[in-house]
């Protein structure tokens, strides 16, 4: 089998120790003799595997006893409506931060509703979302909650810090650097973050939300109601079983690893050998501010969409797959997330020099 270093934004790469546990426990979970996608979302052994899913992530993110856990379906997406029918109910009134293509899309899925409005306390549109915007200390905005991307995939700028909203709620999409970068959870009124980039395969969307702002949410359809599935433990329905049974075995994986402080070191020794090779590069070039690059997603351009396309031909012969840039911005990314392993990066700057190197000697012919 083919040794491949898979750099895609999502769904990503997963730890191999946890697809081969998966792989030895898929015929019969702890000798049950049915396959975890067999049992019962009510049986004692889900029940234990949801328990320690969510001990251990409370222990990776340090989650005070004041914030609920929920493990949910319908991606981040759905929380682009939850969190506003959830949250929004005072002033009828959010403030974005916008940051690219993810936040623009919680703008549009928020004005969607009726009685709500939002308004962008701060855009890195000028930049052409090259750079995060400055967000001034001192901001007052009358609103009920702030939106914040905390890592934007597609563009590959990220906030190191959380923006010092003084006063304000603060919600953040999390959603591709979760467990991969230190946060404080208790800068957040709430946090959310689909799966299938660092925490496992796709079905699975976690939400981590402060007790008194789920007591205050107004009366909603179940599904759509954070109330409701922190009082039935996230199970209104049939959760993502299968999917919340891999996360936990990934939570285990980190917690083994030395948690999200071993993990972030790892992840900005990595992202520094890239950035290292594309700022004395010749050739390729990051096209992002250096004080708004992402440990995570880093996109990559020579200047020429045909040069582009050849490098990519040349990585996925030599096993380097899901480097091919987003639609919207075209060009080279390298997603590294926290199962990526280093050896793929020095193979990826190896193939990286190989194209370089053969681009000049074409010049100079």
């Amino acid at each position: 089998m083919a040794n491949v270093y898979n750099f895609s934004a999502g769904p990503a790469v997963m730890p191999r120790e946890v697809l081969e546990q998966v792989q030895k426990e898929l015929l019969s979970y702890k000798n049950s003799g049915m396959s975890v996608m067999e049992i019962s979302h009510r049986s004692s052994l889900f029940a234990d595997i949801q328990k320690d899913a969510e001990s251990n992530l409370r222990a990776l993110m340090n989650i005070p006893d004041e914030y609920d856990v929920l493990f949910l379906q319908g991606g981040a997406t759905l929380q682009f409506t939850m969190a506003p029918l959830n949250l929004a109910i005072n002033k009828r009134k959010i403030g974005f931060v916008d940051t690219g293509h993810w936040s623009q899309r919680a703008i549009e899925e928020a004005q969607l509703i009726d009685g709500i409005s939002v308004n962008k306390i701060a855009s890195g549109e000028d930049s052409n979302y090259t750079k995060l915007p400055k967000i001034d200390d001192s901001l007052q905005e009358n609103v009920d909650y702030i939106h914040v991307t905390l890592n934007n995939t597609i563009e590959g700028t990220a906030f190191r810090t959380v923006p010092n909203i003084k006063g304000q709620s603060i919600v953040g999409d999390m959603s591709s650097n979760i467990l991969g970068q230190r946060y404080n959870v208790r800068d957040f009124g709430m946090i959310y973050a689909g799966a299938q980039k660092n925490i496992g395969p796709a079905g699975l969307t976690v939400v981590i939300i402060r007790h008194d702002l789920v007591e205050k949410a107004p009366e909603l359809p179940a599904m759509l109601s954070y109330k409701k599935l922190v009082a039935k433990h996230s199970t209104l329905n049939t959760p993502p079983v299968f999917a919340i049974y891999c996360a936990g075995l990934v939570f285990e994986w980190l917690l083994t690893q030395g948690g999200v402080d071993a993990m972030e070191k790892r992840n900005r020794e990595k992202a520094q050998l890239l950035y290292d090779y594309l700022d004395a590069s010749t050739l390729f070039q990051s096209p992002v501010d250096v004080e708004s690059r992402s440990l995570t997603n880093i996109p990559f351009v020579t200047g020429n969409a045909e040069l582009d396309n050849q490098f990519i031909e040349l990585a996925n012969a030599n096993n380097l797959v899901g480097l091919k840039g987003h639609r919207l911005v075209g060009g080279m990314r390298a997603s590294l997330y926290n199962a990526f392993p280093m050896e793929g990066v020095k193979k990826l700057i190896t193939v990286m020099e190989k194209f370089e190197l053969e681009h000049k000697h074409k010049e100079v012919g």
